[in-house]
């Protein structure tokens, strides 16, 4: 949910801080007062395009801060984390616009203004006569009727298939890239292969062949000093043996006279055991010493062998091991490109059946799930006021002679249509308000009250699929009143059980439902008009809802009115 929303210098708010509440919260003011410009100012801090006249007159820059909590999700942690943001609980996305240049940060990482759009997306979704509606953006259609249909197994088996599909073609592409520039190289292939197997390079081989040299060169060194260190430690007369048996054998009589010496007794024991079983290592190391010119030469040339390929084709042996087997394949593949073509050919084709049967089991259930789309927003668009309208969700299939997608139609047994990263279907909401207009484009639809209504709507039967916690109407309200201004209050009201709802209205039938209601203000302080804001009070509410009846003169029928407004609410 947005917890908090700070504006500084933004048109007329020089100091703004607003705590929205749980559940459904409510903008009221009178008009001119400011309430969208508070919505104005959200747009900016979730990515529309800032304007530097927006910047408070002698200010020398706006600042806008939105504050989310419950923000922790695994997909928009993968996002921040990709871009190097670090997550957290909460989530803070700023704005800065300047006279000159805007900037935007995520948790006081500065981003750029795409990434803060792609994040802004998962939270929070504004209707009103403003860029970022979504529902208005036909490539997010198809996203809302895979959310309702709860589509989400299916669309992730056909992108898996997709991927598959692009892998493989992306192959055969560097395959047939390759295949003129792999006949120039089979020559120098081939005697790279030559050259490299001549020597034959095994894993761990560098080091064994240095510590054998390092022992052969210095044989004549570990010949003589370790047969000092023996004579030393075991075989002279007084040697450390001997001379730690006499010590042992005294410190045994003085334990007998005084127990306080048995530690000093056992170390002394450990310490003649250690000095025998190094006289015997020793011992054995020496009588083993190699003395061999003939095979110090051999590894000598072997290590040459090996320094000669690592030069050529890397640097270590690892390096020369990977290259031989890339130049490997490519060779084999040179000589073989007909036969491997075909292979991959293959594979393409199963991997294609798989997605064509994927993406057409997508697409039948996504048109099942457009009938039911299509009834529900009827019937809750006549409860909004919009009586007689109708949405169509329409469906196209572009055909394509290099499609992935291969099914069969009518006269076609392998007709080919185009696959996207979603489907093969692209998906668009028309809508006619009126009995007997041709449904047009959603986007098309002109009036701000009605957009909003039709979002609503939407939004409504959406409810339960739909991932974005924060909804925000402006103007939702236009050109409606009486029964139907009741209906959307109600609509809203529902709503808000499963998102945050911060709306804007002039009706008190709206106004009434509010959990959080906040009264947007206009004043003139010194020689300047700023725009406030606070959260009204339960005891004045009633009085507030009563005004939007009556205007400045409240009396007692209509404060009657407003509580039953609000108790209906309780109801």
């Amino acid at each position: 949910m947005l917890s908090t929303l700070a504006i500084r210098d933004y048109a007329l708010i020089e100091r703004l801080e607003i705590e929205f509440g749980r559940g459904l919260n409510i903008l009221t003011g009178e008009t001119g007062a400011g309430k969208s410009i508070i919505v104005g100012a959200l747009g900016m801090v979730v990515g529309e395009r800032a304007s530097t006249d927006r910047v408070r007159t002698g200010a020398r820059k706006a600042w806008i801060e939105a504050v989310f909590e419950d923000a922790n999700t695994a997909p928009l942690n993968a996002l921040l984390m990709e871009h190097g943001i670090e997550p957290m609980p909460g989530l803070i996305l700023r704005r800065e616009i300047g006279k000159t240049q805007s900037r935007a940060f995520i948790n006081d990482t500065p981003a750029t203004l795409a990434l803060l759009r792609r994040v802004a997306a998962q939270l929070i979704d504004l209707h009103g006569q403003h860029e970022h509606q979504s529902l208005l953006r036909t490539e997010t259609h198809i996203q809302l009727l895979d959310n309702f249909g709860r589509l989400g197994g299916l669309l992730s088996r056909y992108r898996q298939a997709y991927a598959e599909v692009a892998s493989l073609l992306e192959r055969r592409r560097r395959v047939t890239g390759e295949q003129q520039g792999l006949q120039a190289q089979k020559e120098r292939l081939a005697y790279e292969i030559e050259e490299i197997d001549a020597v034959d390079p095994e894993p761990d081989e560098e080091e064994r062949l240095e510590e054998e040299h390092r022992r052969l060169e210095h044989a004549e060194r570990l010949f003589s000093s370790t047969a000092t260190l023996y004579e030393m430690l075991y075989a002279r007369e007084s040697s450390t043996s001997d001379q730690l048996v006499i010590a042992r054998n005294e410190l045994q009589a003085l334990a007998r006279i005084d127990r306080s010496f048995d530690a000093i007794l056992e170390e002394m024991r450990s310490a003649h055991i250690a000095v025998e079983e190094a006289a015997s290592f020793l011992q054995e190391y020496n009588a083993h010493i190699e003395f061999s010119p003939d095979r110090l030469e051999r590894i000598r040339e072997r290590l040459g062998d090996l320094d000669r390929l690592k030069r050529k084709y890397g640097g270590t042996l690892a390096a020369v091991r990977l290259h031989r087997a890339r130049i490997g394949e490519r060779l084999e593949l040179a000589e073989n490109y007909d036969a491997a073509l075909e292979k991959i050919d293959e594979e393409i084709r199963q991997a294609q059946e798989v997605l064509s049967r994927a993406a057409l089991r997508l697409s039948e259930k996504r048109h099942e799930v457009a009938e039911r789309i299509e009834g529900a927003i009827a019937s809750e668009l006549a409860k909004l006021g919009i009586a007689g309208s109708r949405l169509e969700v329409r469906f196209e299939r572009r055909p394509e002679s290099s499609g992935w997608i291969r099914l069969a139609v009518a006269g076609q047994p392998d007709a080919r249509f185009a696959a996207y990263a979603n489907g093969m279907d692209k998906v668009s909401f028309f809508i006619s308000t009126n009995v007997g207009e041709v449904p047009k484009p959603l986007a098309r639809v002109v009036s701000g009250g009605e957009i909003s209504r039709i979002m609503l709507a939407l939004k409504t039967i959406l409810a339960r699929s739909d991932r974005l916690p924060v909804l925000v109407f402006d103007e939702i309200d236009s050109g409606i009143s009486g029964a139907v201004a009741a209906r959307v209050a109600a609509s809203l009201r529902a709503l808000a059980r499963y998102h945050q709802v911060i709306a804007i209205t002039h009706l008190p039938q709206i106004a009434a439902q509010a959990e959080t209601h906040f009264l947007v203000e206009k004043q003139v302080e010194g020689s300047r008009t700023v725009t406030g804001i606070r959260r009204l009070a339960e005891g004045e509410r009633a009085e507030h809802v009563a005004s939007l009846f009556a205007g400045t003169t409240v009396t007692s029928t209509t404060l009657e009115t407003a509580h039953e407004l609000m108790q209906r609410k309780e109801d």
